[in-house]
């Protein structure tokens, strides 16, 4: 899609959020912002061409909406309208905040669309909107299509909404889970070391070869469960489950909370254990009820990049040191004690923040690919000092990572 790889995308955001970090010299700072800015624009960058900057009003606009979209969904109002839709249309209520920021996402997409309409090249297409408007103009005459222009805005809409909550906020949580256990920080870490060193790019090829990195995500995802209710799917024809019918048209809710919490399934389901993806050989395995996000198989309507600087999360795959909240009890689902979530459809770590110490020069420029589900966190061994500071809510949980290598 286009002249440059996903790779190069990728790489290009993480210079750009590198420097972005570079600029809080040391004070400290809420991730989230700065995670949601670097997300989005790699998933801007495949469907609309370029990346933005990060003052740009644009860019702004789309994380303002979908920030506020997903709050609103994670909401009680947006979970009962979720169930009850017909009933909440009569009724005010902040659901309503839903549609209105829908329709000006809707605007800003239909803008760049208009763009790109007026630049088109079929044989030469820049991007994912440059590639549908191709495939609208040869199945214009097929009644039946699904390649219209009514789908490209919903669908890319789609694109964005799903890309950037869902990978910022699993990373907000892999940084925690790896602040907590420094035992598994360690293991991931030799593991990048030995596999990927210090003087290439990590690579999606490298998966293979580390199948405990690989286990560790897959069980951030299981564990963090960051939508324990799934987006709701519509059954296309009649349908026989469990001796009942479901008739077409049904509205399908499936719980993952109960998948991914089944002792059946899983032989420590209440605890963050890299095990339940690792066979007797310490090799990767899948799991049939490990199902991120959406239905089985699909993970998001495409596969979900991240850019991410190999120094930021390598200081959280560094050795931590300074206080920690005692007792095992972090390690079971009373983490969110410490680690609190938001409350109905989206698990959400409370604001924190960290403090970076002064970054040491790598022999290489880096970056760091979280492929979600796909693409294990890979990072160099560059580390750096990093604080994190819970909201004053939670004062013991202060964390220092002090994981300098020579």
């Amino acid at each position: 899609m286009g002249k440059r790889s996903i790779e190069e995308r990728i790489l290009e955001e993480s210079n750009f959020l590198l420097a972005e970090l570079r600029k809080t010299e040391g004070e400290p700072f809420d991730p989230t912002f700065v995670l949601s800015r670097s997300v989005s624009n790699i998933i801007c960058s495949v469907i609309f061409g370029s990346r933005f900057d990060y003052k740009d009003e644009r860019l702004l606009t789309i994380i303002h909406l979908i920030n506020e979209n997903f709050q609103i969904m994670s909401s009680r109002w947006g979970e009962l309208y979720k169930i009850f839709p017909s009933l909440l249309d009569w009724l005010p209520g902040p659901h309503r905040c839903l549609f209105q920021n829908f329709g000006r996402m809707k605007d800003l997409i239909a803008r760049s669309v208009r763009d790109h309409q007026a630049t088109l090249d079929p044989e030469s297409p820049r991007d994912f909107i440059d590639c549908f408007l191709t495939k609208i103009a040869q199945e214009k005459q097929d009644p039946l299509s699904h390649f219209h222009m009514d789908t490209l805005l919903m669908t890319t809409h789609n694109l964005i909404f799903g890309g950037t909550e869902t990978v910022g906020t699993t990373l907000r949580h892999a940084f925690l889970v790896l602040l907590k256990y420094p035992k598994v920080q360690a293991r991931v870490q030799e593991e990048i070391d030995r596999v990927v060193g210090r003087e290439r790019l990590p690579a999606l090829e490298d998966r293979a070869s580390m199948p405990y990195t690989d286990a560790v995500i897959h069980e951030v995802q299981r564990f963090a469960d960051i939508i324990p209710m799934s987006l709701p799917h519509r059954v296309i024809r009649d349908t026989a489950f469990r001796g009942s019918l479901l008739p077409k048209g049904t509205d399908i809710i499936t719980l993952l909370n109960t998948v991914h919490c089944d002792p059946s399934q899983f032989l420590t389901p209440q605890e963050f254990n890299p095990d339940h993806f690792l066979d007797a050989s310490q090799s990767f395995k899948k799991s049939p009820a490990f199902v991120p996000f959406s239905a089985a198989g699909a993970h998001g309507a495409l596969p979900l990049l991240h850019p991410h600087p190999a120094e930021l999360l390598s200081a959280a795959a560094g050795g931590a040191r300074g206080h920690r909240p005692d007792s095992d009890q972090l390690g079971s689902r009373q983490f969110a004690a410490a680690f609190p979530a938001a409350p109905a459809r989206a698990l959400t770590p409370h604001p924190f923040q960290i403090r970076l110490g002064a970054m040491r020069p790598a022999r290489r420029a880096c970056s760091l690919s979280l492929l979600v589900p796909l693409c294990p966190i890979l990072s160099p061994s560059h580390l750096l000092p990093l604080t994190l500071r819970m909201p004053h809510a939670h004062p013991p949980s202060f964390l220092s990572l002090l994981g300098l290598r020579p």
